[in-house]
């Protein structure tokens, strides 16, 4: 199970955290990740982190402005979110990878389709 929490409404150049605790079983779990949807448009991605190594994988969008981090004691993943501005608006999901590591590639990180859990959203919303 994944919760998300940490999101609000905050004005452009603001930073904000979101966090995303997961329960249950998390020793299969292989990378976590960050999505966001905007109304009307498609869920995208925007960053993803490996579990057990630490490597860090970034849409070009938040490049440089955002940070994913983990916290593997707490079981729980961040999304350190600098210089917001009005068009990262939108609902941000967490969601995790789990399975054999075998099975898995890097690119595996950036689609939504290798995701098996999914928290509820938080919505983040910048205002200009």
């Amino acid at each position: 199970q994944l919760q998300a929490s940490g999101g609000g409404l905050v004005q452009a150049g603001d930073s904000l955290r979101l966090s995303c605790a997961a329960s249950g079983r998390t020793v299969s779990t292989y990378g976590l990740g960050w999505f966001r949807q905007s109304p009307g448009k498609e869920r995208e991605f925007v960053a993803a982190i490996n579990w057990s190594n630490g490597n860090t994988y970034y849409a070009d969008s938040v490049k440089g402005r955002f940070t994913i981090s983990r916290d593997n004691v707490k079981n729980t993943v961040y999304l350190r979110m600098n210089s917001l501005k009005p068009e990262d608006t939108a609902v941000y999901y967490c969601a995790s990878q789990v399975g054999d590591p075998l099975t898995f590639h890097s690119g595996d990180y950036y689609t939504s389709l290798r995701y098996r859990y999914w928290g509820q959203g938080t919505l983040v919303t910048v205002s200009s």
